[in-house]
């Protein structure tokens, strides 16, 4: 399997316990989202590389730190990653934002693609793809490769709860994605959802049944 990173931060996993709760609404569940996907954020971009330049403080001039190398580009998958995009942009303001829309069919649980727009330098940036939920990981396998067809070389998959038989299919899938989670629940119920998860987190994003 390829690199899983469990981000354990005690304000994310404190966060995390908010979010599943079925009590709290869709407006503090969606700045939930955002804070837990900010602070995330802080881990999935830790090995941005770094290039020296000077500047002038008030007292003197120095060396200082400031980011090379590639460019980074975010990709939520419709609907429900969207709630992750705002809080990374906070961080990284520079980012440009794709969209994948992939839906799941409800007999046979695989993945079907309705929408793509990316940036047109996708090859040339670090892609970070978000989606609150890795489920099968049939959506996010499917999502990635959709990209690595468009031209996309360099792929991190951001979710805050997973399951492991999502993890396993999509590192089998895709040997090079490193994947970032909060947490790793239990299992899939017989309905593909995680137990014990936070339920429907588009639903529970737009407030929609």
């Amino acid at each position: 399997m390829k690199k899983v990173t469990l981000i354990n931060h005690p304000l994310v996993q404190h966060k995390l316990s908010f979010i599943r709760d079925k009590n709290t609404g869709s407006k503090d569940f969606r700045e939930l989202i955002e804070e837990v996907a900010m602070l995330m954020c802080y881990e999935v971009t830790r090995d941005m590389p770094l290039e020296e330049i000077e500047i002038e403080t008030p007292i003197c001039t120095t060396k200082a730190k400031a980011l090379s190398g590639k460019k980074v580009g975010i990709v939520p998958i419709l609907r429900a990653g969207l709630g992750m995009v705002d809080g990374m942009l906070k961080l990284i303001p520079a980012a440009k934002v794709g969209h994948i829309g992939l839906y799941r069919d409800p007999e046979t649980l695989k993945p079907v693609e309705y929408y793509c727009k990316l940036p047109s330098d996708i090859g040339e940036r670090d892609i970070i793809v978000t989606d609150p939920m890795l489920a099968t990981g049939g959506s996010a396998a499917d999502a990635i490769t959709l990209l690595k067809q468009r031209g996309a070389k360099s792929i991190k998959l951001m979710c805050l709860i997973a399951a492991p038989e999502g993890l396993e299919y999509v590192s089998e899938q895709h040997l090079d994605v490193d994947i970032y989670t909060a947490a790793i629940d239990e299992k899939l119920n017989d309905h593909g959802y995680i137990v014990p998860g936070l339920g429907d987190a588009g639903d529970r994003l737009f407030g929609t049944k």
